[in-house]
């Protein structure tokens, strides 16, 4: 394959910032009037050498996988989205090979950087640092999860469902070498972002685990509520009142000079609980922290490279409404924006830049509730 050359940027690329994230379809829906296929997310691999109790794609995991799609063929398709502005690389755990690093992942991220758009890719970081290395000098976003305070954490949840003893010793091993290889991508100007879910292990630890992230060197903490779905469907449910205080306790403990995104949250400024419209509001001021609109289904998609096949996200239980091998991926968004379950979370509030929920939000707190008929109220 020839390689892109990278120096051929066509437009210039702005820092990624809290003032700056493409990855948010509010800034999409601002721009045209209505929302626009502007990232497009694409699962490589199905390999991975966790098993994560919380892992919302455990149910696709396997230990070998078939061939991938030519990435000639994903290339093409990428082409065709005149107003791409972000990829994302998600598994399994994407580096889990070594061929699928060099013939797939660094190419996209290449491609990436010769068109001026910004790169993540989705990863636990516990492979050698050889893998990182490769793709570091490409990439923009290393997203890494990290809900633990201590490897006896990282051991009880990343093992959870392995099947298997995992000794706490090699649990260990890889613990540490995720910090380390965190703190090397730092260093090379990789911007990595660490996500913490908040759920029933996790929420009261919140400002032990935001210390750790800082220590680690990353830029940014990434915080979403947990919500149960596929593999992890059987964990247990927090209150919205859990996850307000969970937020409430980072707010007051957090390193101000961290960026701190919350993403996911199911409190709107149209919601009844005066409660949660004051967080917003909180929110709102912090600085350093933003509100990130669920970018699934909005202005995203998923894109399976064994299939071929498209869906709303890698985890939804929403099947494939169609595939790239005969459709365009544009086509294919304008298909599923006319789909009644897009339809029933399409709602927008320029008052409050609130792109409504998303499908799982809705179905967990707020099955009955029309967000068209809503409007943000003001305090």
């Amino acid at each position: 394959m020839t390689m892109i050359d990278v120096q051929q940027t066509r437009k210039p690329l702005s820092i990624l910032s809290p003032t700056n994230d493409p990855w948010d379809p509010i800034r999409s829906l601002q721009q045209y009037g209505r929302h626009r296929l502007t990232s497009v997310e694409m699962t490589v691999s199905n390999l991975c050498n966790m098993r994560c109790e919380h892992c919302a794609v455990g149910d696709t995991l396997v230990i070998s996988e078939p061939a991938k799609l030519p990435l000639k063929q994903m290339l093409e398709r990428l082409d065709e989205v005149e107003h791409l502005e972000t990829i994302s690389i998600t598994g399994g755990e994407p580096s889990f090979s070594d061929r699928t690093v060099r013939e797939y992942m660094v190419p996209l991220l290449q491609y990436a950087r010769s068109r001026g758009i910004r790169s993540q890719i989705n990863s636990n970081v516990t492979l050698p640092y050889s893998r990182y290395e490769q793709l570091a000098p490409y990439l923009d976003v290393m997203h890494i999860s990290f809900n633990y305070t201590s490897a006896e954490d990282f051991h009880q949840i990343g093992f959870a469902k392995a099947g298997h003893q995992v000794s706490l010793e090699t649990a260990t091993k890889l613990y540490e070498r995720m910090i380390d290889n965190t703190r090397r991508l730092s260093d090379t100007g990789v911007l990595v972002s660490a996500e913490s879910m908040i759920n029933y292990r996790t929420f009261d630890k919140m400002d032990e685990i935001h210390r750790l992230i800082v220590e680690m060197g990353c830029q940014r903490h990434e915080v979403h509520p947990m919500y149960p779905s596929s593999f992890a469907k059987d964990l247990p449910v927090l209150s919205r009142q859990q996850m307000l205080g969970a937020i409430d306790q980072l707010l007051q403990t957090r390193d101000k000079s961290v960026w701190m995104l919350f993403g996911t949250l199911p409190f709107y400024q149209c919601s009844d609980h005066s409660s949660e419209r004051e967080l917003l509001r909180r929110l709102a001021n912090e600085p350093n922290v933003t509100v990130r609109n669920d970018p699934d289904g909005r202005n995203r998609l998923n894109v399976n490279l064994f299939t071929g096949d498209v869906f709303v996200t890698d985890f939804s239980d929403v099947p494939a409404f169609g595939n790239i091998n005969n459709t365009k991926l544009e086509d294919l968004f304008d298909k599923w924006l006319d789909h009644s379950l897009a339809q029933s979370v399409n709602c927008h509030c320029p008052a409050a830049a609130c792109c409504g929920p998303n499908l799982l939000v809705k179905d967990m707190y707020y099955k009955d509730v029309n967000f068209h008929e809503r409007t943000a109220i003001s305090d």
